[in-house]
């Protein structure tokens, strides 16, 4: 499914996914043609199980540093965290204009001002309006999403046309009334596409995507039913949802009450643009939930992907200073785990039915639905927009080939389908399609306020830390006399109780007084000293108890 390798062609379109493919988030799509270059998505992914104490991982953007002059805007096909949570980083190192819907510059603006990061033009886009930048022409179509304001986004310049669907899904009945705009992608594909870039996520999975409504008649049956407080946890941005279980709880005589600092920020700024409608008397903090009857209250929270410091977490876990649970709660999850967060999902699930509560999450019966296109939904897509070359995108490497087979059964050649590599260079024009060149690529970590400073070696130690433990000897030596003054003392953590093991303890103090009594103290090298203690302790405990601790040696020279 590789396209055929001609030499590079006059006039030729760049696209350049730094990430977003061979994995779901981190979406990043550079386009480039002659000196103007226009990003599509400027997303994050949550870190892997092995990323001890990683925040967020965001795309490396060297390419585009490099060439930070060239960068005409960024364009936001939606709000979601996979689409904008890598800004406020990038636009340290590359800053441009931004370009999105309503919401979504709402929700990108909020992130500027928590990193104070002034000076950044915002822009707000309309469906099927076009922005001119640099010798490209973008324009923005509404489809349906599980976040308000999503579009796909139409990028022309003189080698052609490019669609970019982003997330979507086709709702006949969504809850805003908004139905993708088909009539557009038709007429774009009348007047014909160099090439379509379609999102990958539920490939898999057959017929249509069901319907925001029918999450609604369940809600409304679980409102309605409820003894005790309804308490539902899912993602902040899904403002329709949202809206339509507020308006089903007020119905029912309850009052919303708002928890997690995501939740409480997206909704408010999606009540101040108009995107959230709430009246002021049926709103109440967090201080305030006490005071009102159980079967009265709505509580709508953070931690629907089991994160540890999210509002449901610390509620399950009895850490929420404000909100435990109690045995006539009922808890809606009102979400799908995102790959890789099964585990910390059910571990909270567990814990709420220890706590009593009544629990309801997607197994159980219909509280969520997908965001995503299933099949027959992406073949609608691909029949109306006709592009010339398909690249899948926004999925792990089995759903890519999976959409690829699907465009193939529709009739596109297989010369003219790329499955795409981050960083890897595709070049277009009508006439011809071909790889160039890897730019630098690959995935930078946060963590806390440090961006980048965290790599593999560091990963690597953390890893062996709480695999392991830490030993550290401590010594003081006196160089000039040639004789030890104090010492070894050792100091354990995470390797073995020392209280039950000081038979151990005092052999590996009896280890270093050897290799000390050895060594000339006067000309050694204090490094490497330092090694020959790890090397030999290293031998010593693993021939002991077959364990593999780090060993970090201190030498005083006083």
């Amino acid at each position: 499914m590789n396209p055929r390798i001609q030499g590079n062609p006059p006039g030729k379109l760049r696209i350049i996914p730094l990430g977003g493919v061979e994995e779901i988030g981190k979406n990043m799509t550079v386009f480039e043609y002659e000196d103007d270059i226009v990003v599509v998505d400027c997303g994050s992914i949550f870190p892997k199980e092995d990323m001890l104490g990683v925040d967020l991982v965001i795309p490396d953007v060297s390419y585009l540093a490099a060439k930070s002059k060239n960068v005409r805007g960024y364009l936001f096909t939606h709000g979601h965290e996979d689409h904008i949570g890598a800004t406020p980083y990038i636009l340290r190192q590359v800053p441009a204009p931004l370009y999105g819907s309503k919401l979504t510059m709402a929700l990108v603006d909020l992130k500027l001002k928590e990193h104070r990061i002034p000076n950044i033009p915002l822009h707000v886009v309309q469906p099927r309006q076009e922005v001119q930048l640099g010798k490209f022409t973008a324009r923005f179509i509404h489809v349906s999403h599980s976040i308000a304001g999503a579009c796909a986004i139409a990028l022309t310049c003189p080698a052609g046309t490019v669609v970019v669907t982003g997330d979507f899904k086709i709702d006949y009945t969504p809850i805003d009334g908004h139905v993708t705009d088909l009539a557009t992608f038709a007429e774009l594909g009348e007047r014909g596409v160099l090439a379509m870039l379609c999102e990958s996520t539920n490939v898999e999975r057959e017929g249509h995507t069901m319907s925001e409504m029918k999450v609604g008649a369940t809600f409304e049956t679980m409102l309605r039913d409820a003894k005790g407080r309804v308490i539902v946890a899912m993602f902040a941005s899904n403002i329709h949802r949202m809206q339509m279980v507020i308006d089903h709880a007020i119905r029912y005589g309850r009052r919303v009450c708002f928890i997690g600092r995501s939740m409480v920020n997206v909704s408010r700024v999606a009540m101040q643009i108009g995107e959230l409608h709430i009246p002021e008397e049926c709103l109440i903090d967090m201080d305030s939930l006490d005071q009102y009857p159980d079967d009265e209250i709505l509580v709508m929270t953070t931690g629907s992907q089991g994160e540890p410091m999210a509002g449901l977490t610390r509620m399950a876990y009895s850490e929420h200073r404000k909100l435990q649970i109690r045995q006539s709660d009922m808890v809606i999850i009102s979400a799908t785990p995102i790959p890789g967060n099964e585990k910390f999902i059910s571990r909270v699930i567990n814990q709420l039915y220890r706590c009593g509560a009544q629990v309801v999450y997607e197994k159980m019966a219909e509280v969520h639905v997908s965001g995503h296109a299933r099949q027959e939904e992406l073949k609608l897509m691909h029949a109306l927009v006709k592009p010339q070359y398909f690249i899948p995108v926004h999925g792990e490497y089995r759903m890519l080939w999976q959409h690829a087979e699907l465009a193939e059964s529709m009739g596109m050649p297989t010369k003219n389908i790329i499955i795409p590599e981050v960083g890897q260079v595709i070049e277009m024009n009508a006439e011809t399609c071909n790889l160039g060149e890897q730019v630098p690529t690959g995935t930078v970590l946060v963590d806390g306020l440090g961006v980048g400073d965290v790599g593999n070696v560091v990963l690597r130690d953390r890893k062996h830390l709480s695999q392991d433990g830490l030993i550290i000897v401590v010594m003081a030596i006196n160089r000039d006399e040639c004789r030890l003054i104090s010492g070894p003392d050792i100091i354990s953590r995470g390797f073995i109780y020392v209280r039950e093991n000081e038979d151990i303890i005092e052999n590996t103090r009896d280890v270093v007084r050897q290799i000390l009594a050895s060594s000339s103290l006067a000309g050694e090298d204090w490094p490497q000293l330092k090694n020959r203690i790890k090397d030999e302790l290293h031998r010593f405990i693993f021939e002991k108890i077959k364990r593999n601790p780090m060993i970090l040696p201190i030498i005083l020279d006083v």
